[in-house]
């Protein structure tokens, strides 16, 4: 799947992947409570998600099964805002995210960037 998820599409793919697989009726119920979606709406998103592959529809009942898992959408949706903001640095992203920084960040996130970056090495 290589087109971009838009953020309608992202809270249809988050209840899959916390879910797993739902009916289209059950997406548009839990849906309808998060945001206030009506089926129609929930219905014309799953339409789009199948037409990009992103998951696929099952029968009986309409049952709906991701096609893509969470990371890779992270690791898409990473790379596309590091091509697009940073000119594809991951440098300057992680400068600007820690020029960014309030407070600093926790010791155990120190460390766990330290252990990202010595895998790199």
């Amino acid at each position: 799947m290589e087109q971009k998820l838009f953020d309608s599409e992202l809270k249809v793919m988050e209840q899959l992947w916390q879910n797993g697989d739902l009916t289209a009726g059950a997406l548009a119920k839990r849906l309808a409570a998060e945001t206030g979606w009506n089926r129609n709406t929930t219905y014309t998103v799953i339409k789009k998600l199948i037409d990009k592959k992103a998951i696929e529809r099952q029968e009986p009942g309409f049952l709906c099964r991701a096609l893509i898992s969470k990371s890779e959408v992270q690791q898409q949706e990473a790379k596309s805002l590091l091509e697009k903001l940073f000119d594809g640095s991951p440098s300057l992203l992680f400068s600007a995210f820690l020029g960014s920084q309030k407070d600093p960040l926790p010791p155990e996130e120190v460390d766990r960037l330290r252990a990202l970056v010595d895998q790199l090495q």
